[in-house]
């Protein structure tokens, strides 16, 4: 069966191994999520699984949502994710089934998505990684700016920015997937996923957690190890 969940991230806590190291994790609310539907090739072309998360008072969702959820027998749902499949592997999921995080059990790496941290307007420095200029004696107050953007010659002589050209501008507040992060452990009873590594997003967020699909050599040979 596919590993997919949906979840909340909520903030970051340590670990202590067997030999005393500090292992420093985030701590995720994963589930529980609820198939509220099953698309296979003879009914919509494609195999797949929709995924329900948190519920929701029937006058903050819609008609249709809370129609769509009562096919599945479950109750309304605020969020609905959907999963690709290969074929015939949606046979293995029901409709209404629970998805919790022990389906993570067996799983050593994870592909982590959700909305990154809006950080407003800023500059090229700060959103591209811009060296700046030198801070010495004849560069006046032009320490933090991004340089010539319009020269003559570099767009067919126009005089007009190249389109595509590194600024300033809004900065975060993107769908992001952090690959291949760590899974420290599980705990079935409070429903947490424990991972060490990067995760999209703020406290509280919603994150979309599935089985990593790409490894490096050094993570492929440890999830193949285990």
């Amino acid at each position: 069966m596919a590993s997919v969940i949906l979840g909340r991230k909520v903030g970051m806590t340590r670990l202590y191994d067997d030999e005393g190291k500090n292992i420093p994790v985030t701590v995720i609310q994963a589930g529980p999520c609820f198939v509220s539907q099953v698309k296979t090739t003879e009914t919509d072309g494609y195999d797949a699984v929709q995924v329900a998360f948190e519920d929701v008072k029937g006058r903050n969702s819609t008609f249709q949502m809370i129609g769509h959820d009562a096919k599945a027998g479950i109750s309304p749902k605020r969020f609905h994710r959907e999963l690709r499949l290969g074929e015939g592997e949606a046979a293995e999921f029901e409709l209404g089934q629970e998805i919790g995080v022990d389906v993570f059990e067996e799983v050593k790496f994870v592909d982590i998505s959700g909305v990154s941290k809006g950080k407003g307007f800023a500059g090229p420095m700060k959103r591209h990684g811009f060296k700046g200029q030198e801070a010495s004696h004849g560069v006046k107050r032009k320490h933090r700016s991004p340089g010539a953007v319009s020269g003559r010659s570099s767009n067919l002589g126009t005089g007009k920015p190249k389109k595509g050209i590194r600024m300033g501008g809004r900065m975060g507040g993107e769908q992001v997937t952090c690959r291949s992060v760590q899974v420290v452990g599980i705990d079935k009873d409070k429903g947490l996923l424990l991972v060490k590594g990067p995760v999209p997003g703020a406290n509280k967020g919603l994150i979309y957690v599935k089985e990593a699909k790409r490894l490096y050599k050094q993570k492929a040979r440890i999830a193949k190890a285990s």
